[in-house]
């Protein structure tokens, strides 16, 4: 990792959240140059582990929208904090969680299966609810991550669009692991591709408007590439222990 990157990363451990979160931002801004709206990238504050306390903090400086990984975690802090900002689930959804999710979160990142969606579909309907989601895609096709295939995705989207209570707003995806943030580059520049690609099929109820992608490693890439939302916490919150 180059020197300037790697000094980057450990101030966020002496700064404060506010300071961190300003920090993102404007490296946010700076990533965007005079191509884009700065509003076009939305921040997601990561608060996996993160206590109340410290996401109150988050939302006082500035955080909108606030991702958890899972459900019962989420449920717990969302009950104790109420509507204090937007709710993402960023993680895996097991359809059997359904229930909770539709009720909690605004944007569920990782729908990877008709099954899935047909099951949240389920349970928006009974909430008399539409549910917003993004299909995650696994385009490095690692065993490790959940995910459609980029052959496959095109597919799952088209099936998915025709659920009257789930409404399709673009894709997510998660690359593989580097320190170096240009080895995540390739695999934002695929799934912009196959946003742009779904898009001209102009499938009803199937807005590609949205692409989740990049972290705290990689958040710069994912904004050059065409990130909407950037899911970040260590970054702001620094190194979970």
């Amino acid at each position: 990792m180059p020197a300037d990157q790697l000094a980057g990363r450990q101030a966020f451990h002496v700064m404060s959240i506010t300071d961190n979160i300003k920090t993102v931002m404007d490296r946010i801004a700076a990533a965007q140059l005079t191509r884009r709206d700065p509003a076009s990238v939305k921040l997601v504050i990561v608060t996996k582990t993160i206590d109340s306390e410290r996401i109150r903090e988050a939302v006082a400086a500035g955080a909108a929208i606030l991702g958890e990984n899972r459900v019962q975690e989420a449920k717990e802090k969302i009950e104790k904090l109420g509507g204090i900002a937007s709710w993402h689930l960023i993680g895996h959804l097991q359809a059997n969680k359904a229930r909770h999710a539709v009720k909690l979160f605004d944007l569920i990142h990782s729908v990877d299966s008709l099954a899935l969606a047909q099951e949240l579909d389920r349970q928006a309907a009974k909430l008399g609810k539409v549910q917003n989601v993004l299909i995650e895609v696994n385009i490095a096709g690692e065993a490790s991550k959940a995910g459609m295939t980029v052959r496959k995705a095109p597919a799952l989207v088209r099936e998915a669009a025709k659920l009257g209570n789930i409404a399709i707003q673009g894709l997510m995806t998660i690359p593989p692991f580097s320190e170096d943030q240009e080895d995540s580059r390739p695999y934002f520049c695929v799934l912009r591709e196959l946003a742009e690609s779904i898009a001209k099929e102009h499938i009803p109820n199937a807005a590609m408007k949205e692409l989740s992608m990049g972290m705290s490693g990689d958040f710069e890439a994912a904004v050059e590439e065409g990130a909407t939302l950037v899911r970040v916490g260590t970054a702001i919150f620094g190194e979970r222990i």
